[in-house]
């Protein structure tokens, strides 16, 4: 039986790329039977590099699948050649910035860099913050200025807590501090030590003892840690504690990060 055949998928722009790979993939991960190759073609900044590109395209339009093109350029005449391209294309920037340019009565800059906030230098300085923060303050590293963090992640090792961490930093420029759940943190009622007057900007955040344990094996297989029995312990301690001291929590075996940053910053909204 022949395998199937994955459906080539591009991403195209001539900035970062970021737009169209987001927009791109919320659109296709709502086909869970299809398979994708993806390829991005970002920083397309001349008409010659278009041209490469749109003869990149229009050679896999002569393959088994036909191609499927997300497109975010800013630029007029960089999107004019890549709109020349064979293959269905979704212009994300063209097919809407008509309609805003119509209902504002101006016309907008068409900057590359502008599609991704580099203009706005406050939002990018505070992105960049956000991020130095996280790192110092991953896993527990660091106290230091503890009391800046908007929101403190709370969860036992391998649930997730550095992935969203970074997210809500680089998307979002959040303040975001994570701190692990030890074997020591569940032998108290309380939170831990440096966490106790902090408590209102703390989240939890649970997953499943099988999925933590398969996380934890791929790390350190056959060992007490990836334990199908130590997994369940720390998560049934993590959820008591957080349950005793009203810290809310998400369970990330059924979220991806995307969305849980999304649960978190709407409860830091409700907060302020």
């Amino acid at each position: 039986m022949m395998a199937e055949q994955a459906v080539p998928v591009f991403y195209l722009s001539d900035s970062t790329g970021i737009s169209a790979e987001t927009m791109g993939n919320a659109l296709l991960i709502q086909f869970p039977d299809l398979h994708f190759e993806r390829r991005l073609f970002p920083f397309i900044t001349t008409v010659e590099e278009a041209r490469r590109v749109v003869a990149v395209l229009d050679a896999a339009m002569e393959g088994p699948e036909t191609p499927l093109v997300f497109l975010t350029a800013a630029v007029d005449e960089i999107r004019a050649v890549l709109l020349t391209t064979r293959c269905p294309i979704i212009d994300f920037f063209g097919m809407h910035m008509e309609r805003v340019e119509a209902t504002l009565g101006a016309r907008g800059m068409h900057v590359a860099a502008r599609l991704h906030g580099v203009g706005d230098i406050h939002r990018y300085n505070n992105r960049m913050a956000a991020i130095e923060f996280a790192m110092e303050h991953d896993d527990g590293q660091s106290l230091r200025a503890l009391d800046k963090a908007e929101v403190i992640l709370l969860a036992p090792s391998r649930c997730g807590k550095t992935p969203t961490t970074m997210y809500l930093a680089l998307q979002h420029g959040i303040f975001v501090a994570n701190y692990p759940l030890v074997d020591e943190d569940f032998e108290s009622v309380d939170l831990p030590r440096p966490l106790r007057k902090l408590r209102d900007r703390c989240f939890g955040i649970l997953t499943t003892p099988q999925r933590l344990s398969q996380v934890r094996t791929e790390r350190r297989a056959v060992s007490r840690y990836a334990s199908l029995e130590q997994c369940t312990h720390e998560l049934r301690r993590a959820e008591a504690l957080f349950r005793l001291h009203k810290v809310p929590t998400i369970n990330s075996s059924a979220s991806s990060v995307e969305e849980m940053a999304t649960v978190i910053l709407q409860h830091i909204k409700s907060q302020s």
